[in-house]
This record gives structure tokens, sequence and C-alpha cells, in this order.
């Protein structure tokens, strides 16, 4: 015997009760709809996302004087790190390639990033970009950034023409 009357729940959540046949009639539906979605022009999205970069870990501080980031590149040839600097952020690039040391892929763990990363810092003070020093030593990183001093006083002399 059919219900023509909503249960409380149905009143009170204007949800409707749909026999087995009907559900399965909507997965239907939503599957075909999923599979017109998947086998379009969105591919190129979901392939980018796969090729994503790996995060550096880094640390951030500061002295009166400078910003201090320190990030490990363990495994990376300090030629081969990008860093880019303006007035307010940091941008460190690289790519650490893996070592064929072993011909089989028969690995009991496999916890290290191999692969190209980044990471982009916001300054939380304006710095001076040309006399930021950045320096590589057992794989550590160290990029010195002087900040921007504010109260100091330049003196111009005039020049007669």
């Amino acid at each position: 015997m059919p219900k023509n009357k909503p249960s409380f729940f149905e009143r009170l959540t204007g949800t409707v009760d749909m026999s087995d046949e009907q559900v399965e009639d909507v997965y239907e539906d939503t599957h075909d709809e999923r599979e017109i979605v998947k086998s379009s022009e969105n591919d190129e999205w979901l392939s980018d996302e796969m090729t994503e970069e790996g995060e550096l870990a880094v640390d951030v501080c500061q002295t009166a004087d400078d910003i201090i980031i320190k990030a490990m590149i363990a495994g990376v040839d300090p030629s081969d790190i990008e860093v880019d600097i303006t007035r307010e952020m940091v941008t460190i690039r690289g790519e650490r390639m893996e070592s064929s040391e072993s011909e089989s892929d028969d690995y009991f763990f496999r916890e290290l990033y191999w692969g190209s990363f980044s990471r982009s810092v916001v300054l939380p003070e304006e710095i001076e970009p040309e006399e930021a020093v950045a320096k590589e030593k057992n794989g550590l990183l160290t990029i010195r950034l002087p900040k921007v001093d504010r109260e100091k006083i330049s003196r111009v002399k005039v020049k007669a023409s």
C-alpha cells in the first residue's frame, strides 16, 4: 500500500521518500553525467594537479636588523636553487633529483621527497632586496634579509652647477 501522507520527519525536513527504483534511476543519471565530465576537457587541470610541487619547510625569525629564513635543501646543488626576493616576499624554488642507486623498486620505506619544490614566504616587515645574502652549508640554506631602516637619515650635499 503506497504512502500518501508524508511522515513527520519528511514534513519537517522537506525530504521525499523515494522507492529503491527511483534511487537507482537517480544514481544512473548522476553516474552518466560524471562520465561525461570526466572525459571532457577538464582532464587538463586534473593532470596539472598530479604534477604538484612539494612545499619546502622553512624557519623564519628576526633580529633587530634582519629577517632570517632557513630551509633544508639537502641533496640539491646550490646552483640549482632559485631565490626570488621582493620587498614583501621571498620565493625559493628548486628540484631534488633522485639518484638511481637501486635498480629495483623493492623498497621497504619510501619517505624522501624527490621532484620540484617551492615555498613563498610573505615577510613581516619590508626589506632591502638588493642587500640580501643567501648561503648554503651542509644542506641548510640561510637567507639573511636586511630590514628597511625607516629612521635612517641621509644627508645629500647640494652642488652648484
